[in-house]
Protein backbone atom coordinates (compact mmCIF):
# COMPACT_ATOMS: atom_id res chain seq x y z
CA UNK A 1 0.00 0.00 0.00
CA UNK A 2 1.45 3.09 -0.97
CA UNK A 3 1.87 5.22 1.70
CA UNK A 4 0.92 8.59 -0.90
CA UNK A 5 3.67 11.04 -2.49
CA UNK A 6 5.90 11.49 0.28
CA UNK A 7 9.55 10.66 -0.82
CA UNK A 8 12.41 10.33 1.07
CA UNK A 9 15.68 12.37 -0.15
CA UNK A 10 19.19 10.57 1.30
CA UNK A 11 22.32 13.09 0.62
CA UNK A 12 24.18 9.77 -0.07
CA UNK A 13 27.78 11.05 -0.63
CA UNK A 14 28.29 10.60 3.59
CA UNK A 15 25.72 8.66 4.68
CA UNK A 16 26.37 5.78 6.61
CA UNK A 17 26.11 2.70 5.34
CA UNK A 18 24.26 1.03 7.98
CA UNK A 19 21.76 4.09 7.81
CA UNK A 20 20.98 3.43 4.15
CA UNK A 21 20.43 -0.11 5.08
CA UNK A 22 17.88 0.86 7.68
CA UNK A 23 16.50 3.07 4.57
CA UNK A 24 16.15 0.08 2.17
CA UNK A 25 14.26 -1.75 4.61
CA UNK A 26 11.94 0.99 5.50
CA UNK A 27 11.19 1.40 1.60
CA UNK A 28 10.35 -1.66 1.50
CA UNK A 29 8.18 -2.45 4.69
CA UNK A 30 6.30 0.89 4.01
CA UNK A 31 6.48 1.19 -0.26
CA UNK A 32 7.77 4.88 0.28
CA UNK A 33 10.15 6.21 -2.30
CA UNK A 34 13.87 6.31 -1.36
CA UNK A 35 16.31 8.61 -3.81
CA UNK A 36 19.84 8.29 -3.20
CA UNK A 37 21.58 11.39 -4.88
CA UNK A 38 25.28 11.41 -4.63
CA UNK A 39 28.19 12.19 -7.46
CA UNK A 40 29.51 8.86 -7.51
CA UNK A 41 27.81 5.40 -8.64
CA UNK A 42 25.77 3.31 -5.52
CA UNK A 43 24.86 0.35 -5.93
CA UNK A 44 20.95 -0.41 -4.42
CA UNK A 45 19.04 -2.91 -3.90
CA UNK A 46 17.16 -3.78 -6.66
CA UNK A 47 13.45 -2.74 -6.18
CA UNK A 48 10.66 -0.59 -7.21
CA UNK A 49 11.17 1.88 -4.41
CA UNK A 50 15.22 2.48 -4.63
CA UNK A 51 16.55 4.86 -6.71
CA UNK A 52 20.28 5.76 -6.91
CA UNK A 53 21.11 9.80 -8.80
CA UNK A 54 24.53 10.30 -10.04
CA UNK A 55 25.03 14.22 -10.53
CA UNK A 56 28.14 15.94 -11.96
CA UNK A 57 31.27 16.25 -9.49
CA UNK A 58 31.80 19.34 -7.76
CA UNK A 59 30.82 21.43 -4.32
CA UNK A 60 27.28 21.19 -3.40
CA UNK A 61 26.04 19.67 -6.45
CA UNK A 62 24.21 17.01 -5.16
CA UNK A 63 22.51 19.40 -2.09
CA UNK A 64 21.66 21.35 -4.94
CA UNK A 65 19.76 18.94 -6.54
CA UNK A 66 18.17 17.82 -3.96
CA UNK A 67 16.85 20.88 -2.57
CA UNK A 68 15.69 21.42 -6.36
CA UNK A 69 13.68 18.11 -6.25
CA UNK A 70 12.72 17.92 -2.78
CA UNK A 71 8.75 18.92 -2.02
CA UNK A 72 6.40 20.21 1.11
CA UNK A 73 6.42 17.03 2.88
CA UNK A 74 9.52 14.81 1.38
CA UNK A 75 11.94 13.52 4.10
CA UNK A 76 15.88 14.69 3.39
CA UNK A 77 18.38 12.30 5.46
CA UNK A 78 21.50 14.57 5.98
CA UNK A 79 23.77 15.86 7.99
CA UNK A 80 24.49 18.72 6.12
CA UNK A 81 22.79 21.65 8.20
CA UNK A 82 22.90 23.83 5.14
CA UNK A 83 21.13 21.52 3.02
CA UNK A 84 18.54 20.89 6.00
CA UNK A 85 17.71 24.34 6.39
CA UNK A 86 17.09 24.84 2.73
CA UNK A 87 14.85 21.84 2.62
CA UNK A 88 13.02 22.58 5.43
CA UNK A 89 12.06 26.45 4.42
CA UNK A 90 10.63 24.39 1.18
CA UNK A 91 8.33 22.53 3.56
CA UNK A 92 10.72 19.25 3.51
CA UNK A 93 11.38 17.81 6.64
CA UNK A 94 15.07 16.78 7.07
CA UNK A 95 16.25 14.07 9.38
CA UNK A 96 20.08 13.66 10.32
CA UNK A 97 21.48 10.41 10.14
CA UNK A 98 22.19 10.09 14.41
CA UNK A 99 18.35 10.55 14.51
CA UNK A 100 17.42 14.16 15.34
CA UNK A 101 14.90 15.96 13.32
CA UNK A 102 15.80 19.66 11.92
CA UNK A 103 12.67 21.52 12.23
CA UNK A 104 11.80 25.42 11.24
CA UNK A 105 12.00 26.03 15.40
CA UNK A 106 15.78 24.29 15.59
CA UNK A 107 17.71 24.80 12.43
CA UNK A 108 18.67 28.49 12.42
CA UNK A 109 20.31 27.57 15.85
CA UNK A 110 22.17 24.81 14.26
CA UNK A 111 23.45 26.54 11.49
CA UNK A 112 24.76 29.16 13.78
CA UNK A 113 26.81 26.36 15.85
CA UNK A 114 28.16 25.73 12.47
CA UNK A 115 29.17 28.69 11.57
CA UNK A 116 30.58 29.55 14.84
CA UNK A 117 32.93 25.89 15.17
CA UNK A 118 33.52 26.89 11.40
CA UNK A 119 34.99 30.55 12.32
CA UNK A 120 36.92 28.84 15.17
CA UNK A 121 38.43 26.07 13.06
CA UNK A 122 39.30 28.90 10.79
CA UNK A 123 41.06 30.45 13.12
CA UNK A 124 43.70 27.62 13.88
CA UNK A 125 41.35 26.31 17.25
CA UNK A 126 41.09 22.00 17.38
CA UNK A 127 37.21 21.55 17.26
CA UNK A 128 37.91 17.64 17.27
CA UNK A 129 35.78 16.21 14.46
CA UNK A 130 32.39 14.38 14.70
CA UNK A 131 31.95 11.50 17.35
CA UNK A 132 32.08 7.84 15.57
CA UNK A 133 28.75 6.80 14.43
CA UNK A 134 27.89 4.48 17.56
CA UNK A 135 24.99 2.07 18.04
CA UNK A 136 23.05 4.57 19.69
CA UNK A 137 22.91 7.01 16.88
CA UNK A 138 21.35 3.82 14.70
CA UNK A 139 18.60 3.38 17.20
CA UNK A 140 17.96 6.86 17.11
CA UNK A 141 17.78 7.44 13.29
CA UNK A 142 15.74 4.16 12.92
CA UNK A 143 13.18 5.41 16.12
CA UNK A 144 12.98 8.84 14.12
CA UNK A 145 12.67 7.62 11.07
CA UNK A 146 9.98 5.08 12.15
CA UNK A 147 7.91 7.81 13.86
CA UNK A 148 8.08 10.03 10.74
CA UNK A 149 6.98 7.14 8.53
CA UNK A 150 4.05 6.40 11.17
CA UNK A 151 3.17 9.83 11.17
CA UNK A 152 3.10 10.03 7.68
CA UNK A 153 0.50 7.25 6.89
CA UNK A 154 -1.64 8.26 9.46
CA UNK A 155 -1.86 11.38 7.82
CA UNK A 156 -0.63 11.33 4.02
CA UNK A 157 -1.53 14.71 3.36
CA UNK A 158 0.92 16.47 6.06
Amino acid sequence: MAMGSMRIWVDADACPRVVKEILYRAAERTATRVILVANQTLQVPRSPWLESVRVGAGFDVADNHIVQQAAPGDLVVTADIPLAAAVVEKGAQALDPRGELYTTENIRQRLNLRDFMDSLRSSGVDTGGAAPFSQADRQAFANQLDRLLTRHRRNPGG
